[in-house]
């Protein structure tokens, strides 16, 4: 049972890795990215290593996110939709 659940982790893992390759949207590509992390939290944690899987979902999850999300506001790639509904008027 407990080899299923890894197979089908595994097979998530896969299919984020090429999500957040080809997505074309960056917030998207961030929540890829999350998911990626908690993933391979989880797979940790089968695999019987909590201090990695905590340590993964801390800083990949959590922190490395976080920084993303930042750096998007930043360079103002996150736009509110009131601002970005009067760019596309103009």
């Amino acid at each position: 049972m407990t080899n299923m659940i890894m197979y089908i982790l595994l097979i998530f893992l896969v299919i984020c890795a090429l999500a957040v390759s080809f997505s074309k949207n960056l917030l998207n590509s961030i929540l890829i990215y999350m998911s990626y992390s908690l993933i391979i939290s989880v797979i940790w944690v089968l695999l019987e290593s909590p201090d990695l899987a905590i340590t993964e979902a801390a800083v990949g999850a959590g922190v490395t996110s976080l920084l993303f999300f930042a750096t998007l506001k930043k360079i103002q790639a996150i736009v509110k939709t009131d601002k970005k509904e009067e760019l596309d008027h103009e």
